[in-house]
């Protein structure tokens, strides 16, 4: 099963001891290609870097994590993006950003992309979130909508995670609009309580599953944070345990890679998202979006 998230992988910058930070690489739709490529999913990342060193160290290490850098083009003009993370005492994060003109904005418009359409097109799954669409120019958004519509065409799936940054749109109008042309055009929706409150007023998870499966998505799972998510015909499945998290960085994303590996395991959507669970657990334990392995995540899902 071959999988291509489309998205941005960042320069990270993290609190280390005193006042000393530490380099790092993170990004919502990177975060949960990496943890695919862990669980032993063939993936294929599609983005745009520039050819700086910042670049090329993010190149290596990517690909030294597992990912099909093959559709990672590289553009002489711009460099990637930044963002600064730190957290409270309750592990809660804040970010920083520098990324309105990265390199990843134009990776469905530069010279190359035509061939990045055509080799992600034939993809088992394709995943993209509304970040993707917010930092892409005009061109590289319609294009995506297409891209999603031509995966389906062939016999693939499409995912979709409704990531909501207010600051990354003109205006809520617009990432409504852009959310739910994606919606339209996908099969796995992954959207977030929270962000559906922010973006459109939801009051509950309920509300929020029967808005997406209305605008197309046939399979919705609400993430509700230490509630679990929220199940078709199922109800809400809540985490293994309860923790209390030390970084809640990157607790959806890796979500997402333990629920989306499942499926195409071809597991339930229940026992999916006891998956999805048990790696974002996992994740919230260790400081970063993106842990370092260990011998626990090893036998995860042993």
């Amino acid at each position: 099963m071959r999988i291509v998230i489309v998205g941005e992988g960042m320069v990270e910058l993290s609190r280390a001891d005193g006042d000393l930070w530490r380099l790092g690489y993170g990004g919502d739709t990177l975060n949960t290609a990496i943890h695919l490529a862990r669980l032993g999913q063939d993936v294929r990342y599609a983005t745009a870097l520039g050819e700086d060193v910042f670049s090329d160290d993010l190149l290596r290490d990517w690909a030294g994590e597992g990912i099909d850098t093959s559709l990672i083009q590289r553009d002489p003009a711009r460099m990637p993006g930044l963002y600064a993370i730190s957290t409270d005492a309750q592990g809660e994060r804040s970010f920083a950003y520098w990324r309105g003109e990265s390199a990843a904005r134009r990776t469905l418009s530069l010279p190359g992309a035509d061939a990045v359409m055509a080799a992600a097109e034939r993809a088992d799954l394709l995943l993209f979130s509304l970040i993707t669409l917010a930092i892409l120019d005009d061109i590289g958004r319609d294009r995506l909508i297409a891209l999603a519509e031509r995966v389906r065409a062939h016999g693939g799936r499409v995912a979709f995670d409704g990531n909501y940054r207010p600051r990354l749109f003109r205006d809520q109008a617009e990432a409504q609009a852009l959310c739910r042309r994606a919606v339209a055009v996908c099969d796995i929706g992954l959207p977030t309580l929270e962000d559906e409150a922010m973006l459109n007023g939801a009051t509950s998870a309920a509300d929020v599953q029967a808005h997406w499966q209305g605008l197309g998505a046939s399979e919705v799972v609400v993430k509700l944070g230490a509630e679990g998510c929220l199940l078709s015909d199922i109800g809400i499945v809540p985490p293994p345990q309860r923790l209390s998290p030390r970084d809640t960085s990157g607790a959806g994303d890796a979500f997402n890679a333990g629920y989306l590996a499942a499926r195409l395991e071809g597991l339930s959507p229940g026992d999916a998202a006891v998956r999805g669970h048990r790696l974002a657990g996992w994740t919230v334990m260790r400081p970063g979006a993106i842990p370092a392995r260990d011998g626990e995540l090893a036998t995860l899902f042993g």
